[in-house]
């Protein structure tokens, strides 16, 4: 060992040292956006990515030690990182197929935490056995750089610190340059590459390994050839956008009557334009209620903010119905804005900010008389703009009379539900609280002021109303809306539990969704669920 070329300063270990950590961030911030546009990037599925790849370090790890010290060669180290590089640049290629596989399989047999389980079998079959190599790194180099109990210490000190620096320019690169670059499938690949240099340069200087060197280099570019489309939603063919930024996975549709953003390849409309003016169908409709419920003389006179902009959907119905009101709105995705401007006719004039919500409030001082909250990470609600505090933000920031207008995505029955503690949490801060169930889809917009007089403003105002259907519309949901009874179900800053209320209502949804084919499936097998598909 000691005599091999490339080995004998120890520089080329400790660089393996480092790719080797690099690579395991990468490949970590890689699962997270491979799994994203599937199961959401909520903190439950960081939870499974960091467990399930801290299982396979940790299992890499013993099995490192225990086989450098029964053969202490390191060929079969750069044999298993080969191995890794291959495994990584073949997930681009399969990855989606078997998250999509698992899926389908756990969807019929499972009946809870649907999401999670098939987030953490994904995790378990993608990511798990190349991790577990990359796991055998440190000990397999430790026990190869050693070469007396002198100078251990600061041995194994040099190898963990390439391997932190590694780590840290591992998290940066992917998230920062790689995938909002070139995307999450080509960020695999480059990793990859990196690892089979590693492997390749290796046995090239001891002149022995070429086969199986060969072989990787001949497998890792196919993997380019078949791999490197950044496609999640592979069984569409007619996507106007698909890529990805810092935040999101992005798609646009784009069909005769509407344009349309998804953050999501599964669940969900984020934003969408008609492009003949008219209602969309959807929340954003009922919401249009908010400007009337205010004390202003004219809709058309109201300050309005969005927190959630997307790609300004509200906004672009308010003008239309109500005039050019002041509008503006933040959203934290900059790559969302740019597609509204370019899919969506976003217009110049309406000022887009590229922050957090609830951090842009508490830079600015200026009133509004509606805000509108419709902020979600993916499928997800921002834990820190679910709380008291967040809520008694908003309210700072409204006006007398203003009103703030909610939308609850993903509504759920039963008491514990997370609209039911959205709305216990709005109700400790506002005095007036009505909600009105959106028909057709599973959203719940939420009216809250602390203007007693908001529902009277709104019957006074629909009179004023021209347009037949925004008319109507004010009708459904003058008619429909509820008072609200606050609970003490209240969430704060220290205690806001959006992620696990969300999978529940989440689950909730599925079950409703695939009981018909549950029940052809358990009756006819899986040929009669192909047939009813």
């Amino acid at each position: 060992m000691s005599t091999t070329p490339v080995l004998k300063n120890k520089i080329f270990l400790y660089l393996t040292e480092f790719f080797a950590g690099m690579s395991v961030m990468a490949v970590e911030l890689g699962a997270s956006r491979l799994l994203a546009p599937y199961f959401s990037s909520s903190q439950i599925v960081w939870t499974i990515i960091i467990g399930t790849i801290m299982i396979a370090m940790a299992l890499g790890n013993i099995y490192g030690g225990k086989s450098a010290d029964k053969n202490p060669s390191p060929d079969r180290l750069y044999t298993r990182i080969l191995i890794a590089g291959v495994w990584i640049a073949a997930i681009p290629v399969a990855g989606k197929y078997i998250v999509l596989g698992i899926s389908a399989l756990l969807i019929f047999t499972v009946n809870t935490n649907f999401l999670i389980w098939a987030a953490f079998a994904a995790c378990m079959v993608i990511f798990v056995f190349p991790l577990f190599l990359l796991g055998t790194v440190t000990p397999s180099l430790a026990k190869y750089t050693v070469d007396s109990l002198e100078d251990s210490g600061s041995t194994v000190g040099t190898l963990n610190a390439f391997n932190t620096i590694g780590s840290i320019i591992g998290t940066f690169v992917p998230t920062f340059v790689s995938i909002p670059a070139v995307g999450t499938s080509v960020t695999f690949l480059i990793f990859a590459a990196i690892l089979l240099a590693l492997g390749v340069v290796y046995f090239f200087s001891i002149k022995s390994g070429l086969k199986k060197s060969a072989v990787s280099m001949v497998l890792f570019v196919l993997c380019c050839a078949f791999g490197a489309s950044n496609s999640f939603a592979f069984w569409e063919s007619d996507l106007a956008y698909e890529g990805e930024s810092i935040y999101n996975y992005l798609q646009v549709k784009e069909n005769d009557r509407s344009v349309i953003l998804s953050t999501n390849v599964l669940f969900g409309v984020q934003s969408m334009l008609v492009k003949e003016e008219g209602l969309t169908g959807m929340y954003y409709d009922y919401a249009m209620a908010a400007p009337l419920m205010t004390g202003k003389e004219q809709p058309a006179d109201c300050n309005t903010l969005i927190l959630g902009m997307g790609t300004g959907t509200y906004a672009h119905q308010c003008r239309a119905y109500y005039g050019d009101m002041p509008v503006e709105g933040v959203e934290i995705d900059e790559k969302i804005t740019d597609l509204a401007r370019e899919y969506f006719e976003l217009p110049e004039d309406v000022k887009v900010t590229t922050y957090d919500g609830r951090a842009y409030l508490n830079a600015v001082d200026e009133k509004y008389d509606v805000i509108m909250v419709d902020a979600y990470q993916d499928i997800t609600i921002p834990f820190q703009m679910s709380s008291k505090e967040f809520f008694t933000l908003v309210r700072d920031h409204l006006t007398e009379d203003g009103v703030m207008v909610v939308n609850m995505n993903m509504r759920g029955s039963g008491e514990d539900s997370i609209n039911a503690y959205l709305s216990d949490t709005i109700g400790s801060v506002f005095d007036e609280i009505y909600t009105v169930d959106v028909k057709g889809s599973t959203n719940r917009e939420l009216f809250a002021s602390t203007n007693p007089q908001m529902l009277e403003n709104l019957e006074k105002h629909k009179e004023a109303v021209l347009d037949e259907s925004l008319l109507a519309m004010m009708n459904t949901v003058s008619d429909n809306l509820l008072p609200y009874e606050a609970g003490e179900r209240v969430m704060t800053d220290d205690k806001a539990p959006v992620e696990l209320l969300g999978m529940r209502v989440i689950d909730e949804l599925i079950r409703n969704e695939v009981a018909y084919y549950k029940t052809i499936y358990e009756k006819q097998g899986i040929r009669g669920v192909i047939n009813a598909l």
